[in-house]
């Protein structure tokens, strides 16, 4: 079997390899590369120490920087107000325990362990390391668009150093004649009602959208945005280049700013009038929304994306932990912050909100909204009536930057661990690597800073990490609680933790977690709308692209499967066998000794 199991040691040393290379990882935290099959998942390469963080607050900053994200600010606020105020806390929390909070602490165990990228832990269960190339995949898709929020963010900021903000007035050259001092709730560009200037300046002052017609006509890239992209991808390439080392130490900084500033602008804004209404109206209770099933979707959908899990970002920051790291105090406190910093943003949001509808006589339905209208149009319009209003957007747009850089890190990341561990060369040449990842991000995210760019943005919104992401979790829980077998990695926790997992969370990890995310693929199919751009509607040959870009990383999983399979030596039992049993234990199927094929692997918890 040295075909498939390669360097050779005979077997007969193979398990007291194994033992004695765990041993050298509890009591020096890192595990060395030299030698052994026995555990081909902890190998790095070529007798080198697999790198560290610097301390531990690094890693808890990095996975607290990549979880919360954009979306904290722009999308749960809106979702809890919209859903029966505090009432939707109910779902979110119910999910998050049976769900988020299990699946988070799976991630960070797994990589841990494991030492590898989303990848290459699937030594562990190798007909579903496909499911690592999903992950890799789609978080590559993401950093084509998300770095143009971040650019975004970026063009904002330098145009805030300013005494009067460009989004104020309508007397600039970028104005169209709907364009109205007075302000107005209707805020599409496409639309025969009156427009804000702060509308006019993102979608026309920015973005330049009114000289395209739709996706079929994107025009060139706008120089101002493709700048502000490029410092972006800088700032992404010198923070990843070396490593951990480097981005453990920039995260002290976009990990903690957004805190300093969204404390700073709640301050600010409880004082301003209205906002205690907003604040009311973001936590008054509506316990009759809970017998909608909306309601509950929504909460559902809200926990998979919020939390990062599915896109090997947990798997990759964990894999450089030490290998006696208590990662499951990690999940919760973790994880927690992270559902924190989304209630508390809401209260930051809401205030200004609230102060919006009473400036201007209006329903707060009527500038309650989430997604890049909120942090983009809306807020900006509210920052720009205060006092000093360029101090105030200068720190906002510092917060937004700030948020955005240590998710696109974390994605980066996920893509760069997950290949240079799997193909061990890449080791020798990470910044060259780090390089032509990020400069191929850069490629084609010039899509998105054209004069249609928003069009390409919205459609790889809608379709590069929506089910796609759902489907590689429901697959990842599947291959380790199932397949892996909860017990065995409940035993490799205890190795790493002094403690197997309690009943609770075993329960979770093979019954709820799956069940629960079966149910959220479906009804991810179920309720699918196609994508549009305010009154634009993309063509039927766009949707087509969307849902390739979707079917592309999903296709990974039976590709591989399909791909090991054939390549398997063997009968069909003996290419099902060594298919999931672990590299480690191919040396068991030739002794005719596979976990899998009796009743109690499948049946223990």
């Amino acid at each position: 079997m040295s075909s498939v199991v390669a360097p050779a040691k005979s077997a007969s040393t193979m398990g007291p390899k194994e033992v004695e290379l765990i041993l050298v990882k509890e009591q020096n935290g890192v595990q060395f590369t030299s030698s052994t099959l026995a555990s081909p998942a902890q190998t790095p390469p070529s007798g080198e120490e697999r790198e560290t963080w610097g301390k531990k607050i690094d890693f808890l900053l990095s996975v607290i920087g990549f979880a919360v994200d954009l979306a904290n600010v722009w999308r749960f606020p809106y979702l809890c107000y919209k859903n029966g105020g505090g009432a939707f806390l109910v779902p979110y929390l119910f999910f998050m325990l049976i769900a988020g909070m299990p699946l988070f602490y799976m991630e960070l165990a797994l990589g841990q362990y494991h030492r590898e990228g989303a990848a290459g832990v699937w030594k562990i269960c190798p007909i579903f390391k496909g499911v690592g190339f999903t992950v890799i995949l789609i978080s590559l898709y993401v950093g084509f668009y998300y770095n143009v929020i971040i650019s975004w963010a970026l063009f904002y900021l330098f145009s805030s150093f300013t005494g009067d903000l460009p989004w104020v007035h309508c007397n600039n050259s970028w104005n169209s004649a709907n364009c109205s001092d007075l302000w107005s709730f209707n805020t599409t560009l496409n639309d025969t009602h009156k427009s804000t200037p702060a509308a006019e300046y993102f979608e026309r002052g920015m973005l330049h959208l009114q000289e395209s017609e739709g996706i079929h006509d994107l025009g060139l890239p706008r120089w101002q945005l493709t700048s502000c992209l490029a410092v972006v991808i800088l700032v992404l390439y010198f923070s990843l280049w070396k490593g951990v080392k480097t981005s453990g130490k920039v995260v002290w900084i976009t990990a903690t700013m957004p805190y300093v500033v969204l404390t700073v602008l709640l301050l600010r804004g409880v004082t301003l009038p209205g906002a205690m209404d907003g604040i009311k109206a973001y936590l008054s209770v509506d316990f009759l929304r809970l017998c909608e099933a909306q309601v509950w979707i929504e909460a559902a959908t809200q926990i998979c994306f919020s939390l990062g899990v599915g896109f090997g970002v947990l798997i990759a920051f964990s894999s450089y932990n030490k290998f006696s790291n208590n990662c499951y105090r990690d999940a919760i406190i973790t994880s927690s912050i992270n559902s924190l910093t989304s209630f508390f943003s809401g209260f930051v949001i809401f205030s200004y909100l609230g102060y919006m509808s009473q400036k201007h006589n209006v329903a707060l339905e009527e500038v309650a909204t989430d997604g890049p209208g909120l942090v983009f149009i809306i807020y900006p319009e509210a920052i720009a009536t205060l006092p000093g209003s360029s101090v105030w957007a200068v720190i906002f747009f510092i917060m937004l930057l700030t948020l955005g850089i240590d998710s696109a890190m974390g994605g980066m990341e996920s893509v760069i661990t997950g290949l240079i561990d799997e193909f061990r060369f890449l080791h020798r040449h990470r910044e060259l690597f780090t390089l032509l990842i990020v400069m191929s991000t850069f490629l084609i995210s010039l899509f998105c800073v054209t004069n249609g760019g928003i069009y390409v943005f919205t459609l790889l919104d809608h379709f590069a990490a929506g089910t796609s992401i759902l489907f590689g979790v429901l697959i990842e829980a599947i291959g380790i609680a199932w397949f892996y077998g909860v017990d065995r990695f409940s035993d490799d926790i205890r190795e790493m933790i002094g403690h197997r997992p309690g009943l609770y969370w075993r329960m979770c990890w093979k019954f709820v977690s799956p069940c629960f995310l079966l149910f959220m693929v479906v009804v991810s199919f179920a309720t699918f709308n196609p994508p549009n751009y305010g009154s634009y509607v993309f063509p039927m040959w766009a949707n087509m692209l969307g849902w390739c870009i979707a079917l592309s990383s999903m296709a990974m999983v039976p590709l591989y499967a399909i791909y090991k399979f054939c390549t398997l030596p063997g009968r069909f039992c003996d290419k099902a066998a060594y298919a999931i049993t672990p590299e480690t234990e191919h040396h068991r199927v030739e002794a005719g000794e596979v976990r899998q094929f009796t009743l109690h692997h499948w049946l223990v918890v």
